[in-house]
């Protein structure tokens, strides 16, 4: 399994009690899909290795308690702080206006009278507010990624029409007189 064909789903922390079992901390807004896990990949030395599940149990919200199978001391060590994947055919399809933001590095932003705001380069979720980065003509642009500024996705067309505030494109291209 190759990193580029799977997503961050978190990481473990730590050892839980004496039996060997984990805490995987998840980096999700819906935890809830994760009851049932089988396996994981756990990226050891730049390498996704399969884990496989015995059994697991919620810890807190937003962690879980694992037990691996065939588990032994030194496979319990290696896995600790150790980052965990899932493959990205794992996901469920979004349709509508909801995304993965891995899915849409690379889609257009249009404004809604079509005019271009750049291609999306990255998404930055390490803030409060989530926003694009996109590239318009050389130049990075930062655009908030707010649901009700969203108007459609076309994941064929692999373009984001929006409603953006007026001026909001400029403050990025348009020099300040400060500037000149």
């Amino acid at each position: 399994m190759r990193k580029e064909d799977c997503y961050l789903l978190g990481k473990i922390t730590r050892r839980h009690g004496l039996a060997g079992n984990v805490i995987l901390k998840l980096d999700t807004d819906q935890p809830e899909l994760y009851n049932k896990l089988e396996s994981i990949f756990v990226e050891i030395n730049g390498l996704l290795v399969p884990f496989f599940i015995a059994k697991s149990s919620w810890s807190k919200l937003d962690a879980l308690n694992i037990a691996f199978k065939n588990s032994s001391e030194a496979m319990v060590d290696q896995s600790l702080g150790k980052n965990v994947y899932l493959p990205l055919a794992s996901l469920p399809k979004l349709t509508g206006k909801q995304f993965y933001y891995h899915e849409i590095i690379g889609f257009e932003i249009f404004d809604e009278n079509d005019n271009n705001c750049g291609v999306i380069r990255s998404v930055n979720d390490q803030t409060a507010q989530v926003y694009f980065i996109t590239n318009l003509d050389g130049k990075e642009v930062v655009i908030p990624m707010i649901k009700d500024w969203i108007l459609e996705v076309d994941r064929e067309e692999r373009t984001i029409k929006m409603v953006l505030p007026e001026g909001l494109i400029d403050v990025f291209l348009v020099p300040s007189k400060k500037d000149e």
